[in-house]
């Protein structure tokens, strides 16, 4: 599979440590690894406190929260099942326990759990996409928005996907429509929450993550990259950058929006 190691170590250069979220509180589900882990870092470098939430891939967020308290940042790993209501709430209160405040959530976590048709998608299966990708996010934002509301600025910003607008391709259609829940719920929110609470979204095309190595061939890799105007993949830091951006006072006039991130795929 082709890498773009090189372009995600120059974009992460660029997000040196300059302060501009100095005393926001953040909370990255699925920090741990691909874009959450390159999100969690973006915010620490612009010098939020981060909380790296993780289910399973524990040694992965600790290794972020190490990484960002050798920069100098301040976080912490949280644990829990986001599927589950009471540990989605468990995870924001020890965010707040830990930092004292909650001012910006990112909905990152998710999966397409197994590629299947419609057809052949099992009731089981059905189940755990729409609770891995849009209940989970769901429990969290719940449990958050009282904090988000007394910050005053506060921000949520939900991870969706380009299956979102291709239906799901290569049997990713379960996942497709539970990202597409979230994305109506990302309206839904950016009306009750405003003008306390600012609620967008970006739509991620092909990133080079461990989701890709796990359900994308590398032929399909190439694939997506010679269909794609910039010919190239995307890396996490790319799609973090443009999450912090949402997140930040930049984007202070920004509700409700959703952003392709996909390098033009669908431009005719």
């Amino acid at each position: 599979m082709t890498t773009n190691h090189s372009q995600e170590s120059n974009s992460e250069k660029k997000t040196a440590m300059d302060g501009s979220l100095r005393d926001r509180v953040a909370l990255i589900t699925g920090g741990g690894t691909g874009i959450g882990a390159a999100t969690a870092l973006c915010f620490a470098k612009r010098g939020a406190a981060v909380a790296v939430h993780f289910h399973t891939s524990q040694h992965a967020a600790s290794e972020v929260v190490e990484r960002i308290e050798s920069l100098g940042g301040r976080a912490v790993a949280v644990c829990g099942n986001l599927t589950n209501s009471v540990e989605a709430s468990s995870v924001v209160d020890a965010a707040v326990e830990h930092f004292g405040r909650l001012d910006i959530l990112v909905n990152n976590a998710g999966s397409p759990i197994a590629r299947t048709s419609l057809e052949t998608c099992s009731d089981e299966l059905w189940m755990e996409a729409l609770a891995t990708n849009l209940s989970s996010a769901f429990f969290v934002a719940r449990r958050a928005i009282p904090h988000l509301r007394q910050s005053g600025n506060g921000a949520i910003v939900n991870n969706l996907s380009l299956a979102v607008q291709t239906g799901g391709a290569n049997g990713a259609g379960p996942y497709a429509i539970a990202k597409g829940g979230l994305q109506v719920m990302t309206r839904t929110l950016a009306k009750e929450l405003a003008p306390q609470v600012r609620v967008n979204a970006v739509m991620p095309g092909v990133i080079e993550t461990p989701h890709h190595e796990r359900f994308t061939t590398p032929s399909r890799m190439t694939q997506y990259m010679q269909e794609t105007p910039l010919k190239r993949n995307g890396v996490p830091a790319e799609v973090a950058e443009a999450i912090v951006f949402l997140a930040s006072d930049a984007a202070r006039f920004i509700n409700g929006a959703l952003l392709d991130i996909n390098g033009g795929r669908f431009l005719r």
